[in-house]
């Protein structure tokens, strides 16, 4: 059965992109331009060894999303352990909502934010007494 892998996000500005990714979620970046033949950064998730899907930013080669339209691709949604914590570094870092935090009753709050580029990209945090 396949499984994901690795991830790409597509950016404009690669160091603003880098910065918004590293001070919301903590990731870690290796140049892989060389390989790519572009700018393109290998994304770590996460340092502890666990079970982590790393990926990429790579500069965008056409036009970026447009605002209100409806998804025409995947959403990364990061697992995160505190929702309100997350969502104000989001928005200290230039991020903006998309869709509000909500409950999955029962399971988790989830919500969607758009990055400084202008992609949108889910959160979820755990949390069986979400209403």
């Amino acid at each position: 059965m396949g499984r994901v892998v690795h991830f790409e996000i597509h950016v404009d500005d690669m160091e603003r992109a880098q910065k918004f990714y590293r001070d919301v979620f903590g990731w870690t970046y290796q140049d892989w331009s060389e390989y790519a033949g572009l700018p393109y950064y290998g994304a770590v998730t996460d340092d502890d060894h666990g079970f982590r899907i790393d990926g990429a930013l790579m500069q965008r080669q056409g036009p970026p999303p447009e605002p209100n339209q409806p998804l025409n691709g995947y959403a990364c949604t990061m697992g995160i352990d505190e929702y309100d914590t997350t969502e104000v570094k989001i928005l200290d870092h230039g991020g903006s909502v998309a869709i509000p935090k909500y409950a999955l009753p029962g399971m988790a709050w989830q919500g969607y934010y758009l990055d400084t580029e202008g992609n949108i990209f889910g959160f979820h945090q755990p949390d069986k007494k979400a209403q």
